[in-house]
């Protein structure tokens, strides 16, 4: 929520408290006669009745009429100002708001869950990157859904102020109802007692030619005198249902004060424990996804030093193991010894057997040799005796 919305709400909570601690006075019950009337309500009622005459059609007709005059004005411009409106209703706004923190959820935080191929596939964001994008649209949401309420509040607080005013003039409507009916009733009883009578007398006391224009003259007043009670009685309905409007206008009127008193605490009080709420969310991830840095910064540096201890301890046994060595060892020495003298042996062994092949090569030799003479010896002699 932004800095002027909220210091808006905070300025407008003094007005809503003067506003919901208003108390609208009471209809009167009962009609007041011109006879049990104080002195000035007297007066009003004889002002009124001063208002009737019966030889005037339009008098009887109109008769109460300005009193609703003011109320007209009132309502008309009441009604004027709701076609005005172009926004929505304060309980939509507030459905927004509603509606937009459910669809918002932590575990989207998970940083440790790691993408799918799919998701690896379309390219989307890492579960932390995508949270921090839905913060920021949802802050951005809930911004302008505050404005919408701060909106709601004021037109609310000026219609609460507007049927403040209503239900005044309606008031005064239904009291100026009362001395209008009043008024009515002691005219029609006036004309029961004294002017119908007169007129009667008048009448029977007319010369024959004119008997038929006065009782012409009679039959009006009586008619006028009718017209009179039915328009006194209008005004009694009139007058029921304009104490029937004034509980209407308080039950309204008590709705737009809750619903102001609700929307004013979301706005000072909800709003801003919401926002608190996420920031903590973002900061404790924030906090998690330090400390996994930390603790794999941690674990890489036991692992090296776990793996540099090892390989100290291999190089060292190698390195001690060399030192501690001589030049040659025993066991080579003692190999190639055995080796040399099994060397020497061989040879010794193939010059015994070379020797005596080659003695026995040359027995062999000698044999052939002598053979050979003796077949060559053989050969000649026959020769000789052919």
């Amino acid at each position: 929520m932004t800095e002027s919305v909220r210091d808006k709400a905070a300025q407008a909570l003094a007005e809503i408290e003067s506003v919901a601690a208003t108390a609208l006075p009471e209809p009167a019950q009962a009609l007041v006669k011109l006879d049990a009337a104080p002195a000035p309500v007297a007066e009003e009622i004889r002002a009124r009745m001063r208002e009737i005459d019966l030889t005037d059609t339009n008098s009887i007709l109109y008769f109460g009429s300005k009193a609703q005059g003011e109320l007209q004005v009132i309502s008309q411009q009441m009604l004027a100002d709701v076609k005005n409106k172009d926004i929505g209703p304060a309980g939509d706004s507030l459905s927004k708001i509603v509606t937009t923190l459910r669809g918002f959820t932590v575990s989207e935080l998970d940083v440790r869950r790691e993408r799918s191929w799919w998701e690896r596939l379309l390219g989307r964001a890492a579960p932390f990157a995508k949270f921090l994008s839905r913060f920021e649209e949802v802050q951005g949401q809930i911004d302008r859904v505050t404005d919408e309420l701060l909106s709601h509040e004021t037109k609310l607080l000026k219609d609460i102020k507007a049927l403040d005013l209503l239900y005044g003039k309606t008031l005064n409507f239904y009291d100026e109802l009362a001395l209008y009916i009043s008024a009515g009733e002691e005219k029609l009883k006036e004309v029961d007692a004294t002017v119908v009578p007169a007129k009667e007398a008048e009448v029977a006391a007319a010369p024959e030619e004119q008997k038929v224009l006065r009782a012409q003259e009679l039959r009006d007043l009586r008619a006028a005198r009718d017209d009179l009670e039915r328009r006194v009685h209008d005004l009694r309905l009139t007058r029921q249902v304009t104490m029937q409007s004034l509980p209407s206008i308080r039950l309204v009127q008590e709705n737009d004060k809750s619903l102001v008193t609700k929307i004013n605490s979301t706005l000072v009080n909800t709003v801003p424990l919401w926002e608190t709420q996420l920031a903590q969310a973002v900061t404790i991830q924030r906090s998690a996804e330090a400390a996994t840095a930390v603790k794999q910064a941690s674990d890489l540096t036991n692992e090296l030093l776990t793996a540099n201890a090892k390989n100290l301890r291999q190089a060292n046994q190698t390195v001690r193991t060399e030192m501690e060595r001589g030049i040659f060892d025993i066991q080579a020495v003692k190999t190639a010894n055995a080796e040399l003298i099994a060397t020497i042996e061989d040879s010794l062994r193939i010059a015994d057997e070379g020797k005596r092949k080659r003695a026995e090569a040359e027995v062999e030799l000698t044999g052939m040799e002598r053979k050979l003479r003796e077949t060559l010896a053989s050969a000649r002699a026959s020769g000789a005796a052919n």
